[in-house]
């Protein structure tokens, strides 16, 4: 894994989205330049240097850099299934196509001229370049991955360290290791750093189960050697972008890296979300109008519902949503939504679907009850009944909730106290390491999660 802005990334899908950025741009600029018949840029379309074909060239391939992270080009079910790569193509060739007609013209370029002109058809041609490229450097990434190209191999030492990977022996392959063996604490006294090489171990995970002595001196033979030596919590969270709730020590908050926790740093995240906020609020207006409509029309009650949860510091606020409920759909008490929930109105399953209903939180944003990113704010009642079955669950609201976070990308709805559980490993990772790079790529990715209805009931 490679630390990037603070966040921990996989250093082979990096290494593959720069592979097919640089592979992008250099077969667009080549189709550009040195085309067919039927793909001359003429200097109708490009008004006068060459300059001109890099630079559209560049913005083509950095829109797809940018757009296809976002809509899940990179996540695991796209890099192993080719089903799911072929529909997220689709759909950000569609996202892509209208914000180049916007910029285009930046360059100077004549978009319509690029599309309709026979002697500029360059646009098919432009997609079916970075279709292949996709192709061709995916089947590639998959061959690897079955003949275990990236697969690190990795020798767990100590109990608590099996214990945090069930599976003893066999391939990770969505972490891109091996486990090759298991030794207990004394048997690793003996490790042979040369013996570790000679059978391709690349790092050693440690478990640290209280008095239990650790093999020091044979350990720091190994990573003087070059292998690396991790604890058991570290590496899964390396590995899997989420903290170990039963192994976190009380104190984890005060020592955490928090990398927002200083004034300056939280004003500028309240001034982000304020700027943004307001934007979205312009821009979604004449949806939000057209909701209250449909939702005024379609069943008894109040546009909004207007519900008490809990928020920064254990403080209770009151949430806003568009209601997608009967207005007796708690009459016997809070619950979480099911699958297929009869409570859900006609209009309201597809405003929770695609999230339409989360839209009037944007006050509470402006307000200052929430941030646009943070931990999903929950009701005083189901808070006291998760923290008294999860380890950490109020450390969630050392920061202000939020419309989306790092749990609602990475895991769907939750609707039970393991569920609770996972998504609370989500959301303490995003406290440990929370930074504007992380809130970006969480903001991209909630167009995934949005588009694909990702965990929507």
């Amino acid at each position: 894994m490679t630390k990037v802005f603070g966040h921990y990334m996989s250093s082979e899908v990096l290494m593959l989205w720069l592979i097919e950025a640089v592979l992008s741009f250099t077969l667009i600029a080549a189709l550009l330049a040195f085309g067919t018949a039927n793909l001359v840029v003429s200097k109708a379309v490009f008004s006068d240097t060459s300059f001109q074909i890099v630079d559209m060239a560049a913005l083509v391939a950095v829109l797809f850099g940018i757009v296809g992270p976002a809509l899940g080009l990179y996540r695991r079910d796209t890099l192993l299934y080719t089903r799911r790569l072929l529909i997220n193509i689709g759909l950000v060739a569609l996202v892509v196509l209208p914000v180049l007609a916007l910029l285009a013209r930046l360059l100077h370029a004549d978009f319509l001229r690029l599309i309709t002109t026979r002697e500029a058809m360059w646009l098919p041609h432009v997609l079916l370049a970075w279709l292949f490229c996709l192709i061709v450097t995916r089947s590639a990434f998959r061959f690897a991955l079955r003949h275990g190209v990236f697969a690190r191999r990795i020798l767990l030492v100590g109990e608590e360290s099996r214990a945090l990977f069930p599976s003893a022996t066999g391939a990770h392959e969505a972490a891109f290791f091996d486990v090759a063996g298991t030794l207990a604490g004394d048997e690793a006294e003996a490790l042979d750093p040369a013996a570790l090489r000679a059978r391709g171990i690349w790092g050693i995970v440690v478990g640290t189960s209280a008095g239990v002595k650790l093999p020091t001196t044979s350990l720091l033979r190994c990573k003087s050697a070059g292998i690396r030596v991790f604890n058991a919590v570290e590496f899964r969270k390396r590995q899997f972008r989420r903290l170990d709730l039963e192994r976190l020590p009380a104190d984890w908050l005060v020592f955490a890296e928090t990398a927002c926790a200083g004034r300056l740093n939280q004003a500028f995240k309240r001034s982000f979300d304020v700027v943004l906020s307001v934007a979205l609020l312009v821009l979604v207006l004449p949806l939000m109008l057209l909701t209250a409509l449909a939702i005024r029309l379609d069943s008894k009650g109040p546009v909004f519902y207007r519900q008490e949860r809990v928020g920064l510091g254990g403080k209770p606020f009151t949430l806003l949503k568009f209601r997608s409920m009967r207005v007796d759909a708690e009459a016997a008490g809070p619950a979480w939504a099911a699958a297929a929930d009869p409570r859900v109105t006609r209009i309201g399953g597809f405003l929770r679907r695609t999230r339409i209903d989360e839209l009037p939180q944007l006050l509470n944003v402006l307000r200052g009850e929430m941030s646009l990113i943070g931990p999903r704010p929950e009701r005083p009642h189901f808070v006291a009944k998760l923290a008294a079955a999860i380890p950490h669950y109020n450390d969630r609201s050392f920061v202000k909730p939020g419309i989306t976070g790092w749990a609602q990308v990475n895991f769907p709805y939750g609707a039970s106290v393991e569920d609770a559980r996972m998504k609370l490993a989500y959301d303490l990772y995003y406290i440990a390491h929370r930074n504007l790079f992380l809130d970006l790529l969480i903001l991209a990715s909630t167009v995934r999660v949005i588009l694909f209805r990702e965990g929507a009931r």
